[in-house]
């Protein structure tokens, strides 16, 4: 914290909430304009304080100053966004800019006063620019330090070097930003940043603490750090004109192995690695066709030519739109290919096999089914992913190969276990309520897993299926009947009462089979909070004599047949 602050150049836009809001929601700034955080004025338009509305002002008595006033509620979320393009804009003029608070940016001032011919006309060539570029108004200020910048750009003033203590000395303590500590230095008769400027360090620090120090150093004219400036994205992707469509099959490989090439080069030049391959093609009739690419591991020189070739086969060779599982060929050759790395890694290598290799047989599988993947399309070849749930349908996510396999609900599945033929009737029923859902989980349970040194708690699905898991899950369920020994209708009832033991069940317009061990009944009762997608149903294990085992589900009095046990 000590040595002289850095000559600094703010660029601020005034009123930015309010401009926020007219660049992201179409909110007029010309008109009486107020953004509110917790009822009172933040920010407001030139016409509102036209109308007698200053910050700090309490809605209703804005509201009463201005009746016809347009009333934007306080999103930070919504300037930041909309002022990226002007941090851009002044990229483009000057390296290393930092971020003060959406609508204001500084950077240090040397090199723009250097090649640009001087701090002045480095100013208005920022300005100018942001201008042009984005149609904000802004203004620029310049001084030793960037709180003393950010009073200057107010003014679009440039502070001589070594004059910025006496800039500062005769401004009001309110211009701290610091409201309490304003109105506790007014009352002691410390007035103005030079004033307080004047009291000594330590007094200061015993008496304010911290944030009092650090205020004092900035009427003084020391910053409290150094700017941290921000590094531009570097601009990775890869792009090729071709002055004659291309519309063959071996031109676009041709094509597709240069433009491969060069993407590698420049992500080993910032010692990066592509994990997600953006291929992104306009035709000579403007037709833009985008495919995202993904692999779990690095994608070398020849994977990621590999990928564009197979992806350019597929879209150059096409149906020709009557029918068929292929996509609609292009109506035109090919003008423009674009190679975008969408996630990238830092390039450590990989994990060869014990004897070098990383896995010949694994490989040349992924090679076959993404080849397939880019005649057919992504969808064309799944996976399964198990995860957690409560049914056998809820464990299971088809993910297109090559994609993230992120289970559709965290947890588990069951593990399995041999199926049981005996009944439940020894097992108490109850409830238990996890989070959205009350059920009866006979051995539901809570599972623990490591993570970087620590165990982190896994859902426990109470009320999932116990183990084994069916091996074959029915899209649609089956209606089916159960009855008992005497014929009559096996009903389950709202305290989880069964009627009689099943001892017969008839699946559809089939024969009865007999029922021959059963276990069950396990309930659950979820999204009870919303009526239309409340479900509540009881699910029960049964093995039938000609040695069939299936998963029923009865809902609503309705038995159904929900999966298949080996």
């Amino acid at each position: 914290m000590s040595g002289a602050p850095q000559r600094t150049l703010l660029l601020w836009c005034p009123d930015w909430p309010v401009l926020a809001a007219e660049i992201v929601d179409g909110v007029p700034a010309t008109d009486p304009v107020v953004v509110l955080h917790a009822n009172r004025v933040v920010a407001c338009s030139e016409r509102a304080r036209a109308e007698g509305i200053r910050r700090g002002l309490r809605r209703r008595e804005a509201q009463g100053r201005c009746p016809h006033l347009t009333v934007v509620d306080h999103d930070p979320g919504r300037d930041a966004r909309a002022f990226e393009p002007v941090v851009a804009a002044v990229e483009e003029v000057v390296a290393g800019v930092e971020v003060i608070r959406p609508g204001a940016c500084a950077t240090a001032a040397r090199g723009p006063s250097r090649y640009l011919g001087g701090e002045e006309a480095a100013a208005e060539r920022i300005v100018e620019h942001v201008a042009q570029s984005c149609a904000v108004e802004s203004q620029a200020g310049i001084a030793d330090g960037v709180f003393a910048a950010g009073l200057a750009a107010r003014e679009g003033r440039i502070v001589a070097p070594g004059g910025t203590r006496e800039f500062l000395a005769g401004r009001p303590v309110e211009a701290l930003g610091r409201p309490a500590l304003a109105d506790l230095l007014r009352r002691l008769g410390v007035r103005t940043l030079g004033d307080f400027a004047a009291l000594p360090a330590g007094d200061v620090l015993a008496r304010f603490g911290f944030d009092g120090a650090l205020a004092h150093r900035l009427a003084g004219g020391r910053d409290d750090r150094p700017l941290a400036v921000r590094q531009p994205p570097a601009d990775l992707a890869v792009t090729a004109d071709y002055d004659e469509p291309v519309d063959r099959v071996d031109a676009a490989a041709f094509a597709a192995r240069t433009l491969a090439e060069l993407l590698h080069e420049r992500l080993a030049a910032y010692g990066l690695a592509c994990t997600r391959l953006g291929i992104e093609a306009v035709t000579a009739h403007g037709q833009e066709l985008h495919r995202v690419w993904r692999h779990d591991g690095l994608l070398t020189a020849a994977a990621i030519a590999d990928r564009v070739r197979w992806q350019l086969d597929g879209w150059l060779s096409g149906s020709n739109g009557r029918g068929g599982a292929r996509p609609a060929r292009p109506t035109a050759g090919i003008v423009r290919l674009r190679l975008v790395p969408d996630g990238v890694l830092a390039q450590a290598g990989l994990q060869p096999g014990l004897w070098g290799e990383t896995g010949e047989e694994r490989e040349r599988a992924h090679r076959a089914l993404s080849r397939v993947q880019g005649i057919l399309g992504p969808e064309a070849v799944v996976t399964a992913v198990l995860g957690g749930g409560r049914s056998p349908a809820d464990q299971v996510r088809l993910v297109p190969w090559g994609d993230e396999r992120v289970p559709a609900r965290p947890g588990p599945p069951p593990a399995p276990a041999p199926v049981s033929g005996h009944r439940s009737e020894d097992v108490p029923a109850g409830s238990a309520a996890a989070g959205a859902s009350v059920v009866v989980p006979p051995g539901g349970r809570a599972g623990r897993r490591g993570g970087r040194g620590r165990a982190v708690a896994e859902p426990p699905w109470p009320g999932r299926i116990p183990p084994p898991s069916p091996a074959v899950v029915l899209p649609t369920p089956l209606s089916a009947d159960v009855r008992d020994a005497a014929g009559e209708p096996v009903v389950v009832s709202a305290r989880l009462a069964v009627s009689a033991a099943p001892a017969w069940l008839t699946v559809g317009a089939g024969r009865p089979a007999e029922i021959t061990g059963w276990a069950g009944p396990w309930p659950v009762d979820e999204r009870w909070w919303a009526p239309a997608e409340a479900r509540r149903r009881a699910r029960f294990q049964v093995c039938l004599a000609d040695g069939a085992a299936l998963l029923l589900a009865v809902e609503g009095g309705q038995w159904l047949v929900e999966a298949i046990y080996d």
